[in-house]
């Protein structure tokens, strides 16, 4: 039971994260004008992926999560690639985003981080 607690809660983390990309794109791409459109389409295009690859990983955790089962084989493969996946993101976000002055974009690396932990921690806790 612990173990979908953590993976579930880890996978919510970064689907609202995730979400809150989706929802704050225009907004952001407004902030950096005046841009080209070029500029502007690519801002845009790479905000609206990072948003649906984070719903992505969350859902491929929480579906894996309510019809698997956490000890399976298959199970554990999907919870680390994609725990390394958010580490990984993690780092991006340490070496780019985090020296940025908004505070969002300083929250995405510890979000990636303890949620790649909480999916990490639950795929070893049975």
């Amino acid at each position: 039971m612990l173990s979908h607690t953590l993976l579930l809660a880890g996978s919510a983390m970064i689907a609202f994260w995730g979400v809150m990309h989706l929802v704050k794109t225009g907004p952001v791409v407004a902030g950096f004008e005046p841009l080209t459109d070029d500029n502007r389409y690519v801002l845009t295009m790479e905000w609206i992926l990072e948003g649906v690859t984070l719903v992505f990983v969350a859902a491929l955790v929480s579906v894996t999560t309510v019809w698997g089962s956490p000890t399976e084989f298959g199970s554990m493969i999907v919870y680390r690639m994609s725990a390394l996946f958010l580490l990984l993101m993690a780092a991006v976000s340490l070496l780019t985003g985090a020296k940025a002055s908004p505070l969002p974009y300083k929250l995405c690396a510890p979000i990636f981080g303890f949620a790649s932990a909480m999916i990490l921690s639950g795929s070893v806790v049975v």
